[in-house]
């Protein structure tokens, strides 16, 4: 298992191995997080997939975006009739 060192001001460096396997390039930005006592780092837009993923059906049927536009446009006509 490939080790990594903390450095000065908690820079750490990832071995070229990892970074390759993750296909990562310099200056790509990684979501951190704790979980369960471990660094857990991911690139974002898998960070941003899995959270999609997991959210998916929390809306079921519903058009979240039209119970919005629904929502503003009813309080615009509350506002216009207590002008």
């Amino acid at each position: 298992m490939p080790e990594v060192r903390l450095g000065k001001q908690g820079r750490i460096v990832i071995p070229a191995r990892l970074r390759e396997e993750m296909g990562l390039q310099p200056g790509d930005k990684l979501s951190a997080q704790v979980e369960e006592g471990r660094l857990v780092l991911e690139q974002r837009a898998d960070a941003l997939g899995r959270l999609q993923r997991r959210y998916r059906h929390a809306s079921g049927d519903r058009s979240l975006v039209d119970e919005l536009i629904a929502e503003r446009r009813s309080a615009a006509a509350r506002e216009g009739r207590e002008a």
